[in-house]
């Protein structure tokens, strides 16, 4: 329906976060902020739909923006008007037919993903307007939602738009993807693709407080600098300069790699492969370098590698994880405040550039998380 929370039980909300007690969930994270606000002065809500799918990197012709009205809101239910979009690189496998992990976005289908919402307007007696919400909501101005399994933002503990990065499914994609899938030990060298983005700039923070030598690869001399200077990484290459990825990870990763967090596949991943130790840890976060293939790459088969390392590669979902968000939202924000864990924040103004934000992914152009900045 026009405006409401766009998921199902098949396709869960990254950003519902479950705590392990209620307790937990009100002390760390929920805060009813009481602001008062006017009677919303719009009906229309406006939304990208996806027009036609790509082939290849998306255009901005792929999408298309529309105006719908907002349904009349029923009891129980209240409408929230979007601050903060995120765009992340998993969306284009979304809008492709391609077999995945979760249904594709239709023609004419609303953009999913997910955003920070104040409440404007309240028929439920759990929120009230001026509260600030994390819901997945999709590429729209307003959503309604019946609020259940929907959190609350307090703003005096972090920017409410950490919840779509940092203190929300980017952080903990990277605390998942690292801790359990790699269980990395101290003194272990871990290297990291993409490692100047949203997810790897934290997994490379965390193996580090977890007492390991990272390693990271980037494709920019400016984004190699700031994960030295800003995340702490040990050693860092631009794999858009460097000719032979097997020599640099020789030379930079002298005892070998225990532990590898891939978030773009292809040549890079086939350079890793050759170096890993015994009993080696992979875990296969995402393929950016795959994602607009028209045919799959041909590449070397070196699964044979995993045989003689007796390594380990697993690919995993966030909302595997998702009976102990608490768990790992509680770790990230200790941290946050310890100072031991910095993020960066590519922050794109404008509702009608959502599209252009996201394609820009594709071309390297963020630093850390790009959000969209919507509204106040």
């Amino acid at each position: 329906m026009v405006g409401r929370t766009p998921w199902s039980a098949a396709d869960p909300p990254i950003g519902l976060f479950t705590c392990r007690t209620a307790m937990e969930r009100d002390s760390l994270l929920v805060h009813n902020i009481t602001v008062i606000m006017s009677p919303i002065a719009t009906t229309a809500n406006r939304q990208f739909v996806l027009a036609s799918r790509p082939a290849g990197v998306p255009e901005e012709s792929n999408f298309k923006l529309v105006e719908t009205p907002i349904p009349e809101l029923k009891d129980g239910e209240f409408l929230a008007r979007a601050m903060y979009l995120s765009v992340d690189p998993y969306m284009r496998g979304r809008i492709s037919q391609a077999k995945s992990y979760a249904a594709g976005v239709e023609i004419g289908g609303l953009m999913v993903g997910g955003g920070v919402a104040r409440v404007v307007e309240s028929k439920n007696a759990k929120f009230a307007a001026g509260d600030i919400v994390d819901v997945y909501m999709g590429w729209q101005e307003y959503v309604i939602s019946n609020g259940k399994g929907i959190r609350k933002l307090d703003p005096s503990v972090a920017p409410v738009s950490t919840a779509l990065g940092v203190l929300g499914g980017t952080g903990l994609t990277a605390y998942f993807g690292l801790l359990d899938v790699c269980n990395p030990k101290p003194g272990e060298t871990v290297v990291v693709s993409g490692a100047a983005g949203a997810v790897g700039s934290i997994v490379g923070q965390i193996a580090k407080i977890k007492g390991c030598r990272t390693v990271g690869i980037a494709g920019g001399d400016d984004k190699v600098e700031w994960i030295l200077k800003d995340c702490g990484y040990d050693a860092a290459f631009n794999y858009k300069t460097t000719e032979d990825y097997g020599a640099k990870l020789k030379e930079l990763c002298p005892n070998g790699i225990d532990v590898y967090f891939d978030n773009v596949g292809g040549t890079i991943t086939d350079a890793v492969f050759m170096q890993i130790n015994t009993f080696a840890r992979m875990s296969i976060c995402g393929q950016i370098s795959q994602y607009n293939n028209a045919k799959p790459e041909m590449g070397p088969r070196l699964l044979g590698m995993l045989i003689i390392a007796r390594a380990k590669a697993q690919g995993f979902l966030i909302t595997d994880y998702m009976a102990r968000f608490g768990e790992g939202l509680a770790e990230l924000s200790g941290w946050l405040r310890e100072g031991k864990l910095k993020y960066r924040e590519d922050i794109v103004e404008g509702f009608e550039n959502l599209p252009k934000a996201f394609i820009g992914l594709f071309h390297g152009e963020n630093i850390g998380k790009r959000i969209v900045k919507v509204g106040d």
